[in-house]
């Protein structure tokens, strides 16, 4: 065969003029950055989970417990994303983006929460956020949320998608 590739003993084949400069061109899942996400959520162990559910996927730069924190730590640590619950102590995650936007910036927002009323998914979406995300969810729509909010699509619960109609 000359196609360029050498058969080993095992019948592998491996290409003959591979030099280790053309090695150090390879980029491999290691050099690339994870995303970075900023949760808030007034709950500890929520916080936890979610922390531990994108781990794999995600850089997790801060995990905070009050939505005036959010604030003041997001021009700090400039995430990709921020997971918000609706409720982060004294902010809902949706006033938090709203004032982040007057504040000039453009973040990537999804909510978590239990409110299933539309009137809350309007409000959220209105607000700027991408993503709107059921808590009894989490296990099957964070992560397709997150990566919605990240390319800047929209992503709400398939359930709710429904309750609409």
């Amino acid at each position: 065969m000359s196609d360029g590739l050498k058969f080993g003993r095992s019948g592998q084949s491996v290409i003959s003029n591979l030099t280790k400069s053309a090695q150090s061109d390879v980029v491999t899942t290691d050099d690339v950055p994870k995303p970075r996400v900023l949760l808030g959520d007034d709950n500890l162990a929520m916080l936890e989970f979610i922390s531990k559910m994108l781990a794999d996927e995600y850089e997790i730069v801060g995990a905070v417990r009050e939505g005036r924190t959010v604030l003041r730590e997001y021009p700090l640590l400039r995430p990709d994303v921020l997971l918000l619950s609706m409720s982060v102590g004294d902010l809902s995650g949706i006033e938090i983006g709203r004032q982040l936007r007057r504040s000039g910036y453009d973040p990537h927002i999804v909510i978590m929460t239990v409110e299933e009323e539309p009137d809350f998914v309007k409000s959220a979406l209105g607000a700027g956020a991408s993503a709107y995300v059921l808590k009894f969810r989490l296990g099957t729509d964070l992560l397709p949320a997150t990566r919605a909010a990240l390319v800047g699509k929209l992503f709400v619960s398939p359930t709710l998608l429904y309750a609409a109609e």
